[in-house]
């Protein structure tokens, strides 16, 4: 049996054409799945639907796929190691990547951010339970999500489901924010680990590059959506200002999972003053050269990060995991100096977009719909009465472990920004639309 490619669930039978691979088929479950569909409701940074111009999840995941396969196809070429195929955790099929690129926000749910912070408190706060999203990811593929013969969701293939999993942890470790929760885990995640022999903390190459392509698209393309929002000024009054790199370097500091990208040989600020005054230099350049058109340079600035980005990703040895480790790598040592300029972009983005006042007044507008709607449902009495009857149907088929606070989360969490919207004006609003509309 190939190991990569077995699949929880036998397949059902007569359903496929023998021609198609197993990937193809996974990434036809994927765009097929209104899983997938909904995220073209949900916001990446602006709403969904704050104007035609700006990214959603949906166009996000699109975009790290794109790059994510692109890369993988060119380090097949770089590195002869791959083509051995001497586990099968040391592999990157372009085709494995390109899936576990488009499935890696899923779990995301409306409101971006905000509505994971909330929801992940309402749970906790009185349930001892947690919401994240990188574990909801796995709740909607592997139970939520229904396919025709499958009891485990979309039933993916085992590389496309490990190509997901960043964080290959349980959420019940003590002390673990991010991971999977109990149930994928110890129904398939483990399973398939396992099997692999993956050492434990490890994630595949796969899982690494699409990691690092999510990261390489948010500090390039969310930039590009703040300049054309006029959030990020591309002036020197604007990236001199003082409050800017205090807020940046605060980030920075504040950001505990980056440490390992040798803060601690740098001079923060002198650093973030640095990559500030370069990134404007360069769009003074490009500007120039572009008749002085914003939008050409705009598209121009992204390609060009996204191209200094993509071209130093890599492969080298880790030595305190014993395994391989994707980053970006200069003379066959990981590049600090590049991590670091992305996370200041990141950063950038973060602190021009997300803690805009105006964003923050739709953060806390998100905040009140989703505790309401929680309220709303929690009560099972109440809920009962108000959750769509299919809902229901697959509560009660599963109740033994699907608890109700579980199935308030994963229906809430599922929502598009506009369907929370509607939901809640036709609880609270005065009136709203049809009793006709379909859900």
């Amino acid at each position: 049996m190939d190991l990569r490619k077995f699949r929880l669930d036998e397949p059902a039978q007569g359903t496929f054409s023998e021609e198609r691979d197993e990937y193809e088929r996974d990434y036809a479950r994927l765009i097929q799945s209104p899983a997938f569909r909904r995220l073209q409701g949900k916001s990446q940074v602006f709403g969904a639907g704050t104007g035609d111009y700006y990214r959603t999840r949906l166009t996000h995941s699109i975009e790290v796929s794109q790059i994510a396969r692109e890369t993988a196809r060119r380090m097949n070429k770089q590195y002869p190691f791959l083509e051995r195929k001497e586990h099968p955790g040391l592999i990157l099929d372009p085709a494995v990547v390109e899936c576990a690129s488009l499935a890696h926000d899923l779990g995301h749910p409306p409101f971006g951010h905000k509505g994971e912070e909330v929801l992940n408190h309402l749970l906790k706060e009185s349930y001892g339970l947690a919401y994240e999203g990188n574990a909801q990811n796995y709740r909607i593929l592997m139970f939520l999500e229904k396919r025709a013969g499958s009891g485990s969701g979309l039933d993916l293939t085992a590389a496309v489901l490990l190509g997901i999993n960043k964080y290959p942890y349980s959420l019940e470790e003590p002390g673990r924010l991010k991971g999977v929760y109990v149930m994928e885990w110890t129904d398939g995640i483990r399973y398939i680990r396992d099997r692999w022999n993956m050492p434990v903390g490890c994630s595949t190459l796969e899982a690494q590059l699409m990691d690092l392509c999510d990261d390489i698209a948010y500090s390039t393309h969310d930039i590009e959506d703040g300049i054309r929002a006029g959030k990020i000024q591309m002036n020197r009054t604007f990236f001199e200002d003082d409050r800017l790199v205090e807020h940046l370097v605060q980030e920075i500091v504040n950001d505990r999972g980056n440490y390992e990208v040798g803060w601690d040989q740098v001079d923060i600020p002198d650093m973030v003053k640095r990559v500030l005054t370069d990134y404007l230099a360069q769009w003074e350049t490009i500007y120039a050269a572009c008749d002085r058109e914003a939008s050409r340079t705009r598209r121009e600035m992204k390609a060009r990060w996204v191209s200094t980005f993509v071209g130093k990703v890599g492969i080298i040895d880790d030595p305190v995991k014993g395994w391989k480790k994707v980053t970006f790598v200069h003379e066959g040592r990981q590049d600090l100096e590049l991590h670091r300029t992305m996370e200041i972009l990141k950063k950038l983005a973060w602190v021009t977009l997300i803690k805009d006042f105006r964003v923050q007044r739709l953060q806390k507008r998100s905040e009140i719909m989703i505790r309401r709607l929680w309220d709303s449902f929690i009560v099972p009495e109440n809920g009962r009465l108000i959750l769509p009857p299919d809902w229901l149907e697959n509560y009660e088929r599963h109740q033994s472990n699907w608890s109700w606070p579980r199935l308030v989360a994963d229906y809430i969490s599922g929502m598009t920004d506009a369907y929370a919207e509607k939901v809640y004006a036709e609880l609270f609003a005065s009136k709203s639309g049809s009793i006709y509309e379909m859900d």
